[in-house]
């Protein structure tokens, strides 16, 4: 998962929705008594924004909320979030916002969503809890959570239904899988998930806990898809155990190790490690100290309280007893290993026996980042360990084969691949199929597909579909996406923009001077003198010609014309598209 957007998420404004909900939008027809209606709001178009709701009996129940990072189709924004106008329209059926574990790409749209839903209880498990909590900290607009502990041997009641839950490999604790208790059977959600296991032979616990279904009757199965693409087994998170304790046992001097801060199981045993050999941790990076806070809060994670140093107080010590707990493996600019790399740490500047450990798999989309950042680490002369020549990363989401053992435990009825885009969803569904669910009881959904399972018996996918346009987080506010906004920044990043001035007589429709022009990203106005110059003539003649009769010229419709000839003349000398400003000044 991508790391944060520097733009801290406290400066968003979380707008509230006050009163009950607004009548439902009459396009789409309200679910039969004897229905079950999954509805994924986001999630499946995409890695991110994770949201789907399961609506039966007249309840409603939310499974996750998370954000996405932004894309190279959404330049300026910050974050972008489910599209909940269904759960909107019908917040008096919410019963319940139900976590399945800690990622930011399945809490961290709550700050920005619970208020626009009624604020519904949030239950989740204790470790999940403190960290929503502690995110909602930095949004003092918004309303105050209520979350409910649960525990792995409960089962709750919200509305018409029974809810249970199930441990599930993560690599973050308190993962948990999802049971919802319908009349015809249970609607089963893995959350993310993969196996532990040995040589592609799950573990004893993967046995113990997913042997609950041998007498469970399970109607539908929700399933994250992201690496089902991946034939065989995953790397299991024990192998990079053992390959991050040889290299911290065998450093000769400082080691960095960078990865997600979300991703504690590492964490916890990186730092383990580092007690057992004598060795003393230093954390650069706020949201990697902040979560480790809360792990050893709650007791998940434990050591002495010498065993972390201050940064500024590491050099009290041997290089080789000295490992460094960084943010920014993706190659995020203000993060902690990117201020290493350029050399603008305040305390940290890198040497010939530093060795920097990357453990984590490079996003899609951060490529160069993460190749510019390797640049930078070893002009300094480090040495670099990834994941392409050593298992110092595994992902938390498993391969096909991990994923067709999960299917022959739970043996559901109807399935509907989630976590992923279209390509993985589709292969998840091939592998289900293949796997004994029948080709009529598998939907492939987009977000804000609504499917219905009729008696459970029958599923069928509705030709009209929930709100889904992009929902996004600004600076300050929470708006729908404006496709108009975003084609007008990508093509002020891509051909500039260039702002006409023409000056006129009121009372004759001449120009009073020569017009001015201003260029941004488009082209140098000093090197480009003959260009400019021709550009003015061509500004005399369309104004003059929409202003030759001033008493009667329509302004707008010269502004316009003005546009479109400097964009035409301007597209014929240079290929270029730049955005023309057009301002025609009366005097």
């Amino acid at each position: 998962m991508r790391s944060a957007h520097p733009r801290r998420p406290g400066r968003a404004r979380v707008e509230h929705h006050p009163g009950s909900a607004r009548t439902p939008s009459p396009l789409i027809p309200e679910p039969s008594a004897e229905s079950v209606r999954i509805i994924p709001l986001g999630g499946v178009e995409e890695i991110g924004r994770n949201m789907t709701a399961v609506e039966f009996g007249g309840d409603i129940f939310i499974l996750d909320c998370g954000f996405q990072f932004r894309e190279e189709e959404t330049p300026g924004i910050d974050y972008i979030l489910p599209n909940t106008g269904y759960l909107e329209e019908r917040r008096d059926r919410i019963r319940g916002l139900i976590i399945s574990h800690g990622h930011l790409d399945h809490i961290g749209g709550i700050p920005y969503i619970m208020d626009r839903i009624g604020n519904p209880v949030i239950y989740t498990r204790k470790l999940t809890g403190m960290m929503i909590k502690k995110r909602q900290e930095e949004f003092v607009q918004g309303s105050q959570l209520q979350i409910r502990e649960v525990e792995m041997d409960e089962a709750i009641k919200l509305g018409n239904a029974t809810i249970r839950f199930f441990n599930v490999t993560h690599t973050v604790p308190d993962s948990m899988g999802i049971i919802l208790e319908t009349p015809w059977g249970d609607v089963v959600f893995t959350g993310d998930i993969k196996l532990d296991h040995e040589n592609g032979e799950p573990s004893e616990e993967e046995h113990q806990e997913y042997s609950i279904f041998q007498k469970r009757n399970v109607l539908a199965l929700l399933m994250d898809s992201t690496n089902v693409w991946q034939p065989g087994f995953s790397i299991p998170e024990s192998t990079v155990y053992r390959t991050l304790e040889n290299i911290i046992r065998d450093s000769k001097g400082r080691l960095v190790v960078a990865m997600f801060a979300s991703h504690l199981e590492r964490l916890i045993r990186v730092v383990h490690f580092a007690e057992q050999y004598g060795k003393k941790i230093v954390i650069d990076g706020r949201s990697m100290r902040t979560n480790i806070e809360i792990a050893r809060e709650i007791g998940l994670i434990k050591y002495k309280d010498d065993t972390v140093v201050a940064v500024e107080n590491m050099g009290q010590y041997p290089p080789e007893r000295i490992i460094i707990l960084a943010t920014g493996a993706q190659g995020d600019e203000f993060a902690s290993l990117a201020r290493i790399g350029n050399k603008t740490h305040k305390y940290i500047r890198l040497t010939l026996s530093d060795t920097v450990v990357l453990s984590s798999s490079v996003i899609p989309g951060n490529e160069r980042a993460v190749q510019k950042l390797k640049d930078n680490l070893s002009r300094q002369g480090a040495h670099i360990i990834t994941y392409h020549a050593s298992d110092v990363h595994a992902s938390g989401h498993g391969n096909r084969e991990e994923a067709a053992w999960i299917h022959r435990q739970i043996k559901p009825k109807f399935f509907i691949p989630v976590h992923g885009y279209h390509y993985m969803l589709r292969v998840h569904a091939d592998l289900a199929i293949q796997e004994g669910v029948a080709p009529k009881n598998v939907a492939i959904p987009d977000n804000g597909s609504i499917i219905e399972i009729q008696k459970g018996e029958k599923m069928t996918k509705l030709s009209v579909k929930a709100p889904s346009g992009l929902r996004v987080v600004e600076g300050h506010t929470v708006t729908e996406l404006s496709d108009v906004l975003m084609r007008d920044r990508k093509a002020l990043g891509q051909e500039g923009f260039c702002v006409v001035v023409a000056t006129v007589d009121r009372r004759t429709g001449k120009l009073h001077k020569s017009p001015d022009i201003i260029s941004r990203g488009f082209v140098y106005l000093r090197d480009n003198k003959e260009l400019m110059d021709q550009t003015r003539l061509i500004i005399r003649k369309s104004v003059e010609v929409s202003m030759r009769n001033p008493r009667a010229a329509d302004l707008d419709a010269a502004r316009d014309d003005l546009a479109e000839s400097v964009a035409r003349f301007l597209l014929q000398r240079t290929l270029k598209r730049p955005i023309v400003i057009p301002v025609i000044v009366s005097v």
